[in-house]
């Protein structure tokens, strides 16, 4: 007989909704931040990534490695599928991905990959980042694309989101 899991505790944190009148860096951050909530809510690491093109938002996504059984459902991959397949073309040469975290190496290469023009991410990773953190990707002479990086755009908030899940989470243990 297995035993059911402990209920979730409530995420502390709420949604934020920015005004759409001015669609900057930190407009976006913002719904990648409520796309980290969706993933807290859903007992995954906390990490949301939106893309958009041309003003738009064409792709949005959370971790679901937990929930999938699968390695490569980050945020960020999910929503480079999601992209690829709004635009009907696996280049997304003038997109920006907008994650709370930065992309741990798998997710460095795929943005390289996809031909990104811009990744912004709040939280600098300095164990497994790959576009700064630990090692950058983006620097390497023999890559044929080179990615326009932008860090610590709502920052604090991102890195508090991170900080109390896994509180929780030893807390748990």
């Amino acid at each position: 007989m297995s035993e059911t899991p402990p209920p979730l505790p409530p995420c502390p944190f709420q949604k934020v909704f920015p005004s759409q009148l001015l669609r900057d860096d930190a407009f976006y951050m913002w719904l990648a931040y409520n796309q980290a909530i969706d993933a807290w809510r859903q007992d995954e690491v906390p990490i949301g990534a939106v893309i958009e093109l041309g003003g738009e938002v064409i792709a949005a996504a959370h971790n679901q490695r937990d929930n999938t059984h699968d390695p490569t459902a980050h945020a960020e991959i999910l929503a480079l599928t999601q992209a690829a397949r709004a635009i009907g073309n696996w280049r997304l040469n003038e997109a920006t991905l907008y994650v709370t975290k930065e992309p741990c190496p798998m997710c460095s290469g795929a943005t390289l990959m996809a031909r990104l023009k811009r990744v912004v991410f709040a939280v600098a990773d300095p164990k497994m980042g790959c576009l700064g953190g630990a090692t950058d990707l983006n620097l390497l002479p023999q890559v044929n694309h080179h990615l326009e990086i932008e860090r610590g755009v709502l920052e604090s908030e991102c890195r508090d989101l991170l900080q109390a899940f896994f509180r929780l989470k030893r807390a748990e243990e």
